[in-house]
């Protein structure tokens, strides 16, 4: 009954020295965040101090005496919200260690415990007793980056042709930039940025939207504009980039702080105009299709099937040429040589003059004609799978929404057999159509 006992009291201990490992581990998972939170709050301090000193320098030899006071308020600003946000690390830092430490001492209690000889029952009955008064399953919360202060200064270069009563009112320190990126989202060859504002009080005018390879060398301009979402192309798969957003104010000229940066990727691969069809050029990317010798017809197919359910096919219309009806924008089962159009089986497609054909038969309902700038998008998604009522063979349905020019039409596309992923195409009759696919 002993040795059953001393078993069990083994084996507790053991599961006990597991969950502190885990506990530590996972404190110290925490505590790496809260480093990052703590960096995050003392690097943009000292960058705001930074900006704020060099921006007042610059201005002194006009209005010294103002300006010198007006840096010191701003600088005990800066040192009250660090000193204030920074208090609140400190305390979650202190009982993150204590953490750790009791974590080690209970391992330390433990080691003890199971080295000793059979028939030394209590140092495994102090050991579990203390395990269980322990709460190994106890996580303090660590706060994420955008949730903590990242100060910054707001400064306006035309001041010194303002009046002196402004010169107290010149400034201003906020805990964090007006706007944040919200969302990142993977596309074939690019990355959705979805951005919000986190400050209710700013009222936005623009969005500048940049990004880099790597987190490493300069950012690039990817967006300048009023709406709160972009895709950026021509991203390589599987490779980190940065990405960061900052807006303008109503009726102002200078832009806010940036973002806090956000590292995206994206896994899929590019979509891909398949090379060699005579009539049609492609870009280096081969995501650019032009069609520039009507000579020859035929479909111009993806490389690949690269599109699969539950994604946006989006095409933009470039440059546009003459209308013909058979003309076609879609997505196929198969790649078929033979055909000039994907107006036919296996295939959904809109025409330049805006009818949708399904399977080669055409909708009653249709969307306006396309023209340069058009956006066309198919989503799709599977619906059901199962038998008939008119045979036993497994049939796939798939719901397709086709959209241009702020309208859709969305119709049920029957499929035989599974169908994981998709081909598209497009055809033109007349030359100048210049087609991008993402």
């Amino acid at each position: 009954m002993e040795e059953a006992e001393l078993d069990e009291l083994l084996l507790e201990a053991k599961e006990s020295m597991e969950a502190a490992r885990n506990y530590k581990k996972e404190l110290q998972q925490r505590l790496q965040g809260l480093t990052q939170a703590r960096r995050q709050i003392k690097e943009s301090a000292a960058q705001t101090r930074d900006t704020l000193q060099q921006h007042f320098q610059d201005m002194k030899s006009g209005v010294s005496k103002m300006m010198d006071e007006r840096l010191v308020i701003l600088l005990q600003q800066v040192e009250a919200i660090e000193r204030e946000n920074i208090k609140p690390l400190d305390d979650c830092q202190k009982l993150l260690e204590h953490g750790v430490s009791t974590a080690e001492d209970l391992l330390r209690d433990g080691e003890v415990a199971v080295s000793c000889k059979t028939g030394e029952l209590e140092n495994l009955c102090n050991f579990t007793n203390k395990a269980l008064h322990i709460q190994l399953d106890s996580l303090p919360e660590v706060p994420l980056l955008v949730d903590v202060p990242c100060l910054s200064a707001q400064l306006d270069d035309s001041f010194l042709s303002v009046a002196r009563d402004n010169i107290s009112k010149h400034g201003t320190v906020a805990s964090r930039p007006p706007v944040q990126i919200e969302e990142l989202i993977e596309r074939p060859g690019g990355i959705l940025v979805k951005w919000c504002k986190v400050d209710d009080d700013f009222v936005a005018q623009d969005y500048r939207l940049q990004y880099r390879k790597n987190s490493s060398g300069h950012f690039e301009e990817a967006y300048v504009g009023s709406e709160c979402e972009f895709i950026v192309l021509q991203i390589d798969p599987n490779v980190d980039y940065q990405f960061r957003v900052c807006a303008r104010g109503d009726g102002r000229q200078e832009w806010s702080p940036w973002s806090v940066p956000q590292l995206g990727y994206t896994c899929l691969i590019p979509h891909e105009w398949n090379p060699g069809l005579e009539g049609y050029s492609l870009s280096s990317r081969r995501n650019i299709a032009l069609r520039n010798d009507t000579s020859c017809h035929g479909v111009l197919y993806s490389k690949t099937a690269t599109y699969f359910p539950g994604q946006t096919l989006t095409f933009r219309v470039e440059t546009a040429g003459q209308l013909d009806k058979r003309d076609s924008i879609g997505i196929c089962v198969e790649k078929e040589s033979g055909y000039d159009s994907l107006q036919r089986d296996k295939a959904v497609c809109i025409s330049t003059s805006g009818a949708v054909y399904v399977n080669g038969k055409e909708m009653t309902n249709q969307l306006p004609p396309v023209s340069p700038g058009s956006t066309i998008t198919f989503d799709m998604e599977i619906v059901n799978l199962g038998p008939t009522n008119n045979n036993d063979s497994l049939y796939q349905k798939h719901r397709v929404t086709i959209g241009s020019s702020n309208r859709e039409v969305v119709f049920d596309w029957l499929l035989e057999q599974s169908c994981d992923s998709l081909y598209f195409g497009c055809s033109f009759f007349h030359p100048c159509w210049k087609v991008l696919v993402f």
